[in-house]
C-alpha cells in the first residue's frame, strides 16, 4: 500500500460477513466519509473534555488532533488506525500544576517535555525490543501508576465541579451511568458525550424553572448566576483560528507529569497489541514505531498550546462494531476535525459547558480512569498477597491519591502523582533485589493480557 492509496474492498459496499476490511482498504468514498464522521463523534467527547478540564482551547485540541492523527498514520507507514485525541491522562497533572501557581505555558511546556521522553522511549522498544517495557514496567507498577493518576482526581471532582450545582451533577453522573450501563454498541461508545448532552438540557431547564443558582461559579467566587450561560456563543466567530502559546518550563512542573509516561506507553501497548488481534495482522514490531509517532504528536501539539495526544480506545471501538479498519476513514475523520477547529463558535459552546454538568462527569471519569489501574492487575493475575507486589503499591497509591508531599529545599518539593509514581517504581524494584526467590515468580504477562508474544526480535 502507498501511504495513500487504498485497494477497493469487493465492490466496496457491503462486506460479506465475518469479512475485515484491512487497513490498506477502502469502502466506496461516499461510506468511507461517513465511517470518518463516526470516528468523529467517538473521539469528540474525550477529545474537547480534556482540555476543558485542563483549562486549554478545546478548539485547538479538536484541530491539532486531526493534524496529530495525520502525522501518526504517515509516521506508521498507515499499517496502524487509530485516532490521536487528548489525553485524559493529564487532567490530574494540570490540577497539580495550576494549584502550584502555574499556567497555561507551564502545562504545555511540561507536557511537551514528556512527549519528548515518550519518544525516546518509542525509540528504546523499536531497538531492544517490546520486552524492555515488561521489565521496567512490569503490570504490578503499571497498574498502580494507572491507578493513582486517576484517583489523584478525586478532590478536583468533588472540591471544584461538584459544589458549583450539585443536583445537576447529580442527575448527570446518573444518566452517564445509565447510558454506559444500558445503551449497547456505538452508543455506549460515547456516553460520556451523551452525559453532556443530557447535562446541558437539564441546565437550561433549571435556569428556566428555578432561575439563578447561589453557588460558586468557575473562578470559584460565590454568586447569583445562571447555570448555563451562553452569551459567549453568539458574540463568537464562524470561522476563525484558534489562539497558539509556546510553552514555558518549569522543573517542579515537569516531575509532576513524567510519570504520566507510564499510563501512555500502557495505552499504546493495549492499542496495538488489540487492533493487530482485530485484524488478523500482528503489529507487535510496530509497538516502538507507534509510541514514537505518539510522543513526537504530542511535542507537536504542544509546542503550539494544545493538550498531549493518545491513541483512541474510543474508536477501537468503533471499528469493532463496524469490522472496518481502513485509514481511509482516519484521514476523513482528521479532516472533519480541522474543520470544526476552525470554528470559534463551537469552541465556545464547548466553554459554556456548567460546573454542575462537568462534576456529575468527572465524578464517573475519574473513577474510570483510576479503576483501569485494577484491570489491569486483574488481567494480568497480579497477586496482591505478595509483598514484594503489596507493600510497594499500597505505599505509592497512598502518596499518589493523598497528595503525600516531599520537601527537599524551600523551592522543590516531590508529591502527589509524581512521588507515588517513583514510590512504585523504585520500591518494586528495590524491593525484588532483596526478595526471597519465591517471591519473584513469573508475571502472568505485560501491560495487556496478550503481550508475553512479544518476542526479542520486536522493533527491529
Amino acid at each position: 500500500m502507498g501511504r495513500f492509496g487504498w485497494k477497493l474492498h469487493g465492490d466496496g459496499r457491503n462486506p460479506a460477513v465475518g469479512e475485515v476490511v484491512k487497513p490498506d482498504e477502502r469502502l466506496t468514498w461516499g461510506r468511507t466519509v461517513g465511517l470518518g464522521a463516526q470516528h468523529v463523534v467517538a473521539m469528540f467527547g474525550a477529545t474537547f473534555v480534556a482540555p476543558v478540564l485542563m483549562g486549554l482551547d478545546p478548539n485547538l485540541a479538536v484541530l491539532v488532533s486531526g493534524v496529530a492523527t495525520v502525522f501518526f498514520l504517515l509516521a506508521t507507514g498507515g499499517r496502524i488506525p487509530s485516532y490521536l485525541g487528548s489525553s485524559l491522562s493529564f487532567v490530574g497533572v494540570a490540577a497539580v500544576i495550576r494549584a502550584q501557581g502555574g499556567d497555561s505555558a507551564t502545562l504545555t511546556g511540561a507536557l511537551l517535555v514528556v512527549g519528548a521522553v515518550l519518544t525516546a522511549c518509542g525509540a528504546v522498544v523499536r531497538a531492544a525490543g517490546a520486552r524492555v517495557i515488561h521489565a521496567v514496567l512490569p503490570p504490578v507498577v503499571t497498574g498502580a501508576v494507572v491507578m493513582l493518576i486517576g484517583f489523584n482526581l478525586a478532590p478536583v471532582a468533588a472540591g471544584t465541579y461538584w459544589p458549583q450545582d450539585q443536583w445537576t451533577a447529580l442527575l448527570t453522573m446518573t444518566f452517564t451511568g445509565l447510558a454506559l450501563v444500558v445503551l449497547r454498541g456505538f452508543w455506549s461508545r460515547i456516553a460520556i458525550f451523551l452525559g453532556l448532552l443530557f447535562g446541558y438540557a437539564v441546565s437550561w431547564l433549571f435556569d428556566r424553572i428555578f432561575g439563578r443558582i447561589h453557588s460558586a461559579d468557575g473562578s470559584g467566587a460565590v454568586t447569583d448566576h445562571w447555570r448555563l450561560d451562553l452569551s459567549g456563543v453568539g458574540r463568537a466567530d464562524w470561522i476563525g483560528f484558534p489562539t497558539l502559546h509556546g510553552p514555558s518550563f518549569s522543573a517542579s512542573a515537569i516531575l509532576v507529569a513524567l510519570p504520566v509516561v507510564v499510563a501512555l506507553i500502557a495505552e499504546n501497548a493495549g492499542h496495538v497489541k488489540a487492533v493487530g488481534e482485530m485484524t488478523g495482522d500482528p503489529l507487535d514490531d510496530r509497538l516502538g514505531q507507534a509510541v514514537m509517532a505518539d510522543g513526537a504528536a504530542t511535542m507537536m501539539s504542544t509546542a503550539v498550546g494544545g493538550p498531549a495526544t493518545t491513541t483512541y480506545a474510543e474508536n477501537i471501538g468503533v471499528m469493532a462494531a463496524t469490522r472496518v479498519y481502513s485509514t481511509a476513514a482516519y484521514w476523513c475523520a482528521a479532516g472533519f476535525a480541522i474543520l470544526f477547529g476552525l470554528c470559534p463558535k463551537f469552541g465556545a459552546v464547548v466553554a459554556a459547558i456548567p460546573g454542575g454538568v462537568l462534576g456529575g462527569i468527572t465524578v464517573v471519569l475519574y473513577g474510570m480512569i483510576g479503576l483501569l489501574g485494577a484491570q489491569i492487575w486483574i488481567h494480568n493475575r497480579v497477586d496482591l498477597t505478595n509483598p514484594l507486589h503489596l507493600v510497594p503499591v499500597a505505599a505509592g497509591v497512598i502518596v499518589g491519591i493523598g497528595g503525600v508531599t516531599l520537601k527537599f529545599t524551600e523551592t522543590f518539593e516531590l508529591g502527589g502523582i509524581a512521588l507515588g509514581t517513583l514510590i512504585v517504581v523504585l520500591g518494586y524494584h528495590g524491593l525484588r533485589l532483596a526478595a526471597p526467590a519465591h517471591m519473584k515468580h513469573p508475571q502472568a504477562a505485560t501491560l495487556d493480557a496478550g503481550a508475553a508474544e512479544y518476542d526479542d526480535g520486536a522493533g527491529h
